[in-house]
């Protein structure tokens, strides 16, 4: 029987569609390699932390499942920031994977975060880096943006070398830029590359 063709799964939360673009602009990068990109959401939350959107989004990705996780060959996961951490429903999520944990489903995949923010200094960095914590319990690899993407420094909105960012501004109608844009796409494939020389590798040692 044959396996199933590996795919980088794209992770993320919007609230007013900034980190959804963003998002689809990584798939962009991952499916550039060829790799499929699997573009999944997760549902709000209420205040008493319990979820409470419908079992199937009305539009746009789908809710992620336990499997889509388990099974990916990389991962690339977005939030807004709140606060300079990841927002609650995706946290939501993650604090739900333990099973994944114990059974070390992630372990040495690679994985690269992204988010969106209302100010260029509102936390960017902070929620990267608070995004990328679970991933490393999980044993996944990090992996960030080199300065050899040049748009780096030229960037006048977001950016980072701990991964993309965006600069949406308080009112949230900033767009991407070329360089946000660039940089997104950029993060999806290096992700997918990766994927792909692990996974060829996890196969050839199991053959």
């Amino acid at each position: 029987m044959s396996k199933p063709c590996p795919y980088v799964l794209v992770l993320f939360y919007s609230r007013h569609g900034a980190t959804g673009k963003m998002a689809r602009l990584v798939a962009e990068g991952i499916e550039k390699t060829g790799l499929e990109a699997r573009v999944r959401t997760v549902p709000e939350v209420s205040p008493e932390t319990r979820a409470t959107s419908p079992a199937v989004p009305p539009t746009g990705a789908v809710y992620c499942s336990e499997d889509d996780l388990r099974n990916c060959a990389g991962l690339v996961m977005g939030s807004p920031t709140r606060f300079g951490n990841m927002a609650a429903p995706l946290k939501y999520f993650i604090d739900g994977t333990s099973s994944l944990w114990l059974a070390g489903s992630l372990a040495d995949k690679p994985a690269a975060v992204f988010t969106s923010t209302a100010s260029l200094h509102g936390g960017q960095e902070s929620t990267l880096l608070s995004m990328q914590l679970p991933l490393m319990h999980h044993g996944m690899l990090l992996v960030g943006l080199p300065y050899t993407h040049s748009e780096l420094t030229e960037t006048r909105g977001g950016g980072t070398p701990y991964g993309a960012s965006h600069h949406a501004g308080t009112d949230g109608a900033r767009g991407l830029d070329s360089h946000e844009s660039a940089l997104c796409r950029a993060l999806g494939e290096r992700v997918a590359k990766l994927s792909l020389t692990l996974h060829a590798g996890a196969t050839h040692v199991q053959s």
